[in-house]
């Protein structure tokens, strides 16, 4: 919440300034932001506000309403597009090590392919993870399945950065030496995904937010075996949080795997209707209601 307007930075106080920033940027520039978490929205304004030669919160609302360029920059500072190769190694290790296995080992006798959705791709390092480790199950361990992964973001700029799958040395940094030689290839000083990996992944813009819809038009029908959404929960408000989840929880198939960032844990805890598979790392169930 905002400060009066004789202070640059933000505090508890002065709920009905804050809605006024909301208003501004909806009414006159079309971005709703009254879905991002409060603290998140608030560092983000510190963070602009530092970068800007304003004296006040009050002085830089103002100027806002006719300035489209300054409201375009603020509403993507909103949207974080970090991503790193297997980020959150528990959860890999759990998939690599158990839950691919199995499915590949089930979507062999039944002859369906494995469905996975990456939600909230950002340049696309994690759907890429999870490529090289199915590769790696089915190379390495014989285990023949086809697999199909979607990912999804909301900026297309991400998302030609994702298709690419061009990254440098220091972006790999997580990735195994046999992983980078077999599922890359060296491009001078920067690295390509293998083309036998690209046919299995599509990266598609899709709104996470959309209530209208359920699951990626890409996709047709959902029915996913495993979602990542990594790092996205954090930055929403907990009635959107609640949103998302049950947009997870109604595309997964019949015992399928959700999976979020380490830090958003207790946020799955707390909005129910999931359980932890195998603590600690962040890789959720739907929970059997019992009767």
């Amino acid at each position: 919440m905002l400060r009066d307007k004789t202070t640059p930075t933000l505090s508890n106080g002065q709920q009905a300034a804050l809605d006024e920033f909301i208003a501004v940027m909806l009414q006159r520039h079309g971005f709703d932001i009254s879905v991002f978490d409060e603290s998140f929205f608030e560092k983000s304004l510190e963070k602009r506000l530092g970068a800007l030669p304003c004296r006040s919160v009050a002085d830089y609302l103002e100027g806002l309403s006719d300035n489209s360029t300054e409201a375009e920059a603020f509403y993507q500072s909103l949207r974080i597009g970090y991503s790193e190769f297997f980020r959150n190694p528990l959860a890999f290790a759990l998939l690599e090590q158990t839950k691919l296995p199995r499915l590949l080992d089930e979507k062999k006798k039944t002859g369906h392919e494995i469905r996975i959705w990456s939600a909230g791709c950002a340049t696309g390092q994690e759907a890429w993870s999870v490529a090289i480790v199915l590769d790696e199950l089915i190379c390495v361990l014989g285990k023949q399945a086809d697999y199909r992964i979607f990912a999804t973001d909301l900026l297309e700029a991400d998302l030609v950065v994702a298709r690419a799958g061009v990254y440098n040395a220091e972006a790999l940094k997580n990735v195994r030496l046999r992983q980078l030689d077999g599922c890359f290839v060296q491009q001078g000083e920067c690295y390509a995904i293998a083309d036998r990996l690209r046919s299995h992944v599509d990266f598609t813009v899709y709104d996470l937010l959309d209530e209208s819809t359920a699951c990626p038009s890409a996709s047709i029908y959902g029915d996913f075996d495993i979602v990542l959404c990594s790092n996205v929960l954090l930055y929403y408000r907990p009635e959107v949080q609640r949103l998302i989840l049950d947009k997870l929880r109604r595309c997964l198939a019949p015992g399928g795997y959700v999976v979020v960032g380490e830090s958003e844990r207790q946020i799955v805890e707390r909005t129910g209707g999931f359980r932890f598979v195998a603590p600690p790392a962040t890789v959720f169930q739907i929970a059997t209601i019992r009767r």
